[in-house]
């Protein structure tokens, strides 16, 4: 049970989900230490930190940047270069080196009593998962309140906050443009029409490394291989923020 004085880290990913999250911690819990995290990678989308900046007014609370030591610039690009392994079923690098490992040096320092992270109502078994194999001090304040991502979308928009650019490309969330966690032929078609050069990066250096980060017909391919035609499940919700950790894939 939260109790007052307690400190809650709220982990910010430039999101719908992780924004409203923040924004309901601070109205449930007003006598709490609350300190709203967030780890930029270069490799997202540039408005991603006009909505940055739109939620930390929206919030009236300073959000603090937590970044690498290994990697300063917070490049996924420079990771999947040092690694020479860009994803896996278990998940990718980049979120281990510049999301979850800045998290665990700050946590060395920084006492956390809870954590709050933009679960929403559809990922209810992805939060039950993290329990058990991350931390068992999660909030989660949007499944308790019942909203799943298109609430979330709704209750931003009511609050004057355009929604960063990205979903209006018809992308799912806003992640990295070029997100190496995605199989989809549908994503990948989708990142070569609205964004060709990141494409073409992502498919020149996955080849140099040697990762099939494309599915059809359930046979792994690489992205220079992808038929500009082809399609595969219609994009909804079929991945997610990224945050703390990742072992989904689309």
């Amino acid at each position: 049970m939260v109790k007052a004085n307690d400190k809650i880290a709220v982990w910010f990913s430039c999101g719908t989900a992780s924004a409203v999250a923040a924004k309901l911690t601070l109205e449930q819990y007003p006598n709490c230490d609350i300190q709203i995290l967030n780890s930029p990678i270069l490799e997202e989308d540039e408005d991603n930190r006009r909505f940055f900046l739109d939620v930390q007014d929206w919030l009236g609370r300073e959000i603090k940047i937590v970044s690498s030591d290994k990697y300063p610039n917070q490049s996924a690009v420079n990771v999947w270069k040092d690694k020479k392994f860009m994803s896996s079923v278990h998940g990718a690098p980049c979120t281990v080196e510049l999301k979850k490992k800045p998290r665990q040096i700050w946590e060395k320092s920084n006492k956390v009593d809870w954590h709050v992270l933009g679960f929403t109502l559809e990922e209810k078994s992805r939060h039950e998962r993290f329990l058990l194999t991350e931390r068992d001090n999660v909030i989660p304040v949007l499944i308790d309140n019942k909203l799943n991502k298109a609430d979330c979308m709704r209750i931003v928009s009511e609050a004057n906050i355009k929604l960063p650019r990205i979903y209006k490309f018809g992308f799912p969330n806003a992640n990295c443009i070029g997100c190496v966690k995605a199989t989809s032929p549908t994503y990948w078609n989708l990142v070569r029409e609205k964004f060709p050069t990141t494409f073409d990066k992502r498919a020149k250096q996955s080849r140099e490394i040697g990762a099939k980060l494309v599915r059809v017909k359930n046979k792994r391919i690489f992205l220079d291989e992808l038929d500009p035609n082809a399609k595969g499940n219609k994009l909804k919700n079929n991945f997610n923020e990224c945050g703390l950790f990742c072992e989904e894939k689309s």
